[in-house]
């Protein structure tokens, strides 16, 4: 069968509404031209969208070694620049043995290390919300998360070190927001990365005198085929990447799920009622087998990262051609596979911008009749490696909250998901707090 050369396949525009409503947008131009089509980025450059399950198992499984992180994420997205180069903008076998290094503290079974921390982060980060009587549940969300990251993978206890780190964090994330011109930028983030490294480096020197079996101590510890020490712009970079991924997706997913069951009252009384079956009404924090069985609150947390994901799109560098959808892409172009677009293809998930989390239970199952449909966690072998931490975290955070608070949505705000490129709320997500 012969295929249409790259010029031929269908040419769209760039819009800003890709930063509002990035799967209305994407699942138009699906339903216009099928699974590829192809655009300019702001600087010229061709970038080709494969939108659909079947085009996300190309990308992430089947083809992957046609397509760089580096590229991509790392030059396209600009996290070398920002970051540095970890773990997620790694390719081929050096990425493959520096993930094996880390895989040990992402293992399920490691889980039962780190949810000890995450239940007395949550116990003492919620403490004082029903003085407050309202909260951000964006804002506090983050700060558990981030508080739970650092001292997991790094070492920081929670507390003003903590929050000056999470702070620079988050001004890193948003320093484009902030800044009028180019030099502006440069200067910023110059002077934002001299901060991370003071307080980064001395934890560094630590795990080397005195090494641990935490994320940071095993990479520490970690050798080359030659021998050598991962550097400290390494060892910096991949402690960035893994703060930065531990916890704005845990962030943004756990603020949403939130939202959508206090809007969903029929379905949080079901996952109150798996609460009170789970604990048997004991306030004993649940255990790691505990929080394995909350299944009615899993199929809701996959229905947030399908209608919420924190990410709308992955991007890579095409390092190899390749065909798909009857085209040739040439080597030397961006590409992206559209999460977004992927979660709200009704052909995929009935009705999909109705909240139905039933649809991840037998027997529908309708991302497992459809594989690579649900990939907010990306998939194939590069499928996120803190997706277990990740998935522990919310169900613990959101079990607690539920079972000692009650939330209403505060009155007077817009809550819509925005992406700058990760995805959050425009301005955040106000509650009304009050006690069970």
């Amino acid at each position: 069968m012969n295929t249409r050369p790259f010029h031929e396949i269908p040419l769209v525009a760039p819009t800003e509404a890709m930063a509002t409503n990035p799967a209305r947008v994407m699942v138009e131009r699906y339903a216009q031209h099928g699974p590829i089509f192809r655009t300019k980025t702001m600087l010229g450059n061709d970038l080709v969208y494969l939108v659909g399950p079947e085009a996300n198992r190309f990308m992430l499984a089947g083809n992957r070694h046609k397509f760089s992180h580096r590229v991509g994420w790392g030059q396209l997205m600009g996290v070398i620049d920002v970051y540095g180069d970890g773990l997620l903008t790694m390719d081929g076998p050096r990425h493959d043995e520096h993930r094996r290094v880390m895989n040990p503290a992402f293992a399920i079974s490691y889980m039962d290390r780190y949810l000890p921390l995450m239940h007395r982060i949550i116990r003492e980060r919620t403490a004082d919300w029903v003085a407050r009587g309202e909260v951000d549940i964006y804002a506090e969300a983050r700060k558990i998360t981030f508080d739970v990251a650092a001292e997991a993978l790094v070492g920081f206890r929670t507390g003003p070190e903590v929050d000056q780190f999470r702070e620079l964090f988050f001004a890193l994330l948003m320093l484009g927001e902030h800044v009028a011109s180019e030099q502006e930028y440069f200067e910023g983030l110059a002077m934002l990365q001299a901060e991370l490294h003071r307080l980064l480096l001395p934890k560094i020197q630590a795990r080397r005198a005195h090494p641990t079996d935490d994320v940071l101590g095993l990479l520490v510890q970690a050798r080359d085929e030659d021998g050598q020490a991962l550097s400290d712009a390494q060892l910096i970079a991949h402690t960035n990447i893994l703060l930065l991924a531990g916890h704005e997706t845990s962030t943004s997913l756990s603020a949403w799920l939130l939202y959508l069951l206090v809007q969903h009252p029929a379905y949080l009384a079901r996952v109150l009622a798996e609460q009170d079956a789970l604990m048997r009404g004991s306030d004993a924090d649940p255990r790691l087998e505990d929080i394995k069985r909350m299944k009615v609150l899993e199929y809701a947390l996959s229905e947030a990262e399908r209608m919420f994901p924190p990410v709308a799109e992955g991007p890579r560098g095409v390092v190899a051609p390749f065909e798909f959808g009857g085209y040739t892409v040439p080597a030397g172009v961006y590409a992206m596979y559209s999460i977004a677009a992927s979660h709200m293809l009704p052909e995929v998930f009935a009705e999909p911008a109705r909240f139905d989390p039933d649809r991840f239970a037998p027997p529908r199952e309708e991302h497992k009749r459809t594989p690579y449909a649900l990939v907010g966690f990306g998939g194939g072998p590069r499928i996120c490696i803190g997706i277990n931490f990740a998935q522990v975290e919310i169900k613990a955070l959101v079990a607690y909250v539920l079972r000692h608070y009650r939330l209403e949505v505060a009155p007077v705000q817009q809550i819509m998901q925005v992406y700058r490129p990760t995805g959050s709320p425009l301005m955040g997500i106000r509650m009304r707090i009050a006690p069970c």
